[in-house]
């Protein structure tokens, strides 16, 4: 005989219930009137919006109207003292109660319409289906959504910091680009320089002639689209002009050439946040607000994209795990991701094999790091990433499959 859920022997539950959708059937499921269903769905959601940028004047005028309709501003307490200086404000409330707040702030003056404006593209943003579409200078287009997609790593080093670099050999590229195709990868990912804690810059001109032969011998093996893991322009040119589809800049387009190029070839971009360069990210990093800053930092990088010409559905964005960042910033950054959607980007998520991992794992070397890579992986797509960069191509498709299954309801 089934175990009955309800009763009075059953204790009181906490419902995890991520979208409006789900608050609905557990709403049948109870047997409320179908009426009842569509008024009460939007209060079982419930959101925090963070807001920058209200001047002190402004904050006490925006605490009263979210306290009109149910709802909470935090505000820094400052904010009373200085009327003239920006807060941020931390809006708490349910769907329904902050769209109701967005309504009242759409007339008000001292920049308080701007914040209505904001909350209601973070929340539109928020809820958005993952469908997505890049279309590549070829005419191509790579379309995510229904699942994640998985980008194999080829790294064209010598010194990579996973043990996989294969060097300036275009046949083995070929060959591991092929089997990455073959175990289900979506993408391939070339570098010819190594980005790893430590790494001394590159020559462009020894990247290039490091690159260029194992990008033909790749597009040569396989139709998948690939991007160029670079970010220096001169590189990105040649590649794209050999083949490569997508830049992949670790900058995030911190040279203005760069986004110019991008926009001048129409290929889409990979913008990755980054505290310090490769050389210098792992000495101490250190943030304030760690999701906050990254947030920041992701959200100016897009939109030097779009004023370089690039329109904002072409940039897929990577939080930089690992880049700049001690063992507790990634595993917070990996926890919070779902924060990064508000930005409405494709998200781009690389853990594998890194050291967090290595170090969660008592040590272990990056070839030993599959399973710890896998959590990961799943745990990354449960919190919004569209696409995972991994070494294990094979191991990861499936690790996403089953989590789409889960997270996204998938079926092959």
């Amino acid at each position: 005989m089934p175990e009955q859920s309800s009763g009075p022997g059953v204790p009181a539950r906490a419902l995890v219930l991520q979208s409006e959708a789900e608050v609905a059937a557990e709403l049948r499921r109870l047997g409320v009137h179908p009426a009842a269903v569509a008024l009460m769905a939007p209060k079982g959601m419930h959101l925090n919006i963070m807001v920058q940028g209200i001047p002190g004047r402004a904050a006490q005028v925006l605490k009263q109207e979210a306290l009109a309709e149910g709802a909470e501003a935090a505000i820094p307490w400052q904010a009373g003292e200085s009327p003239e200086q920006a807060f941020p404000a931390l809006l708490m409330g349910t769907r329904e109660q902050l769209l109701a707040l967005q309504r009242r702030l759409e007339p008000q003056p001292l920049g308080l319409a701007r914040v209505g404006a904001q909350v209601g593209q973070a929340i539109a943003r928020a809820e958005r289906t993952r469908s997505w579409q890049i279309d590549l200078p070829d005419g191509r287009a790579v379309v995510g959504g229904k699942r994640t997609l998985v980008m194999g790593i080829i790294n064209l080093t010598d010194d990579s910091f996973s043990g996989d670099g294969i060097g300036r050999e275009p046949e083995a590229a070929a060959r591991l680009a092929r089997e990455m195709a073959e175990a289900g990868a979506d993408l391939l990912d070339l570098g010819a320089e190594s980005t790893r804690p430590g790494a001394e810059p590159v020559d462009g001109e020894d990247e290039i002639n490091r690159l260029l032969p194992c990008l033909e011998a790749v597009l040569a093996a396989t139709d998948l689209p690939i991007s160029v893991d670079t970010y220096k322009p001169h590189v990105a040119r040649s590649a794209l002009g050999a083949g490569a589809s997508i830049i992949n800049d670790i900058t995030a387009l911190s040279n203005p050439d760069m986004a110019a190029l991008a926009a001048e070839w129409q290929a889409p971009v990979i913008l990755m946040h980054m505290q310090g360069t490769p050389k210098t990210m792992q000495q101490a990093p250190h943030y304030d607000d760690l999701l906050g800053e990254v947030f920041a930092f992701l959200a100016r990088a897009l939109q030097r994209a779009v004023a370089a010409g690039i329109p904002d559905s072409q940039v897929i964005l990577d939080p930089g795990f690992g880049f700049g960042k001690t063992l507790d910033h990634n595993l917070e950054l990996l926890r919070r991701l779902a924060e990064l959607r508000s930005l409405g980007c494709p998200l781009l998520v690389g853990t594998s094999r890194k050291s967090t991992i290595g170090t969660l794992l008592g040590g272990l070397p990056p070839q030993q790091r599959v399973e710890g890579t896998a959590a990961t992986v799943a745990l990354a797509i449960a919190n919004g990433a569209d696409i995972v960069r991994v070494h294990d191509v094979r191991e990861m498709v499936r690790v996403a499959r089953v989590t789409d299954a889960v997270v996204r309801g998938w079926r092959p």
